[in-house]
């Protein structure tokens, strides 16, 4: 099933996870962690697929405590309130790059990353967002990891 929460997201990728599957690890977020989803989806990654006109794949989104444990999670990630994803850039750095410029300097976010995986070398940009009724997005930003 396939339930569209904005014109080019559902909310089954925002949860769907290949190690929750292999693991037989219940993913699926409760009621506070799909508004939380919504909002994400509706505020921080329509508004960037639109602008940036391509389309996002989303690496991570809602955790479960299972799922984040076993993907080596921080125990206070924001993927298990549903107010976080990953964005995959496919080893394209530039577009990562745009993503994540367009996100710091356009949008409101909580927090915004741009990771890189140090076994695999892989890279991503992590954003979160928390809807003003629960919460204070601090706009964090943390570009470090990757030089420009």
């Amino acid at each position: 099933m396939n339930t569209p929460i904005t014109a080019h997201f559902t909310i089954e990728e925002l949860y769907a996870s290949a190690t929750a599957k292999a693991k037989g690890i219940n993913n699926k977020p409760n009621v506070q962690q799909t508004v939380n989803l919504v909002y994400l989806a509706a505020y921080v990654l329509e508004p960037l697929r639109k602008a940036m006109g391509e389309p996002i794949k989303i690496g991570s989104g809602f955790r479960s405590p299972a799922l984040n444990k076993a993907v080596g999670g921080v125990a206070n990630s924001q993927h298990l309130k549903g107010q976080a994803a990953d964005l995959c850039i496919d080893g394209d750095i530039k577009k990562g790059r745009r993503w994540f410029d367009y996100i710091k300097n356009h949008m409101t976010f909580d927090q915004l990353i741009w990771e890189k995986n140090p076994k695999t070398g892989s890279c991503w940009v992590h954003v979160s967002f928390v809807f003003p009724d629960f919460g204070k997005n601090r706009k964090q930003v943390i570009d470090g990891l990757i030089k420009k």
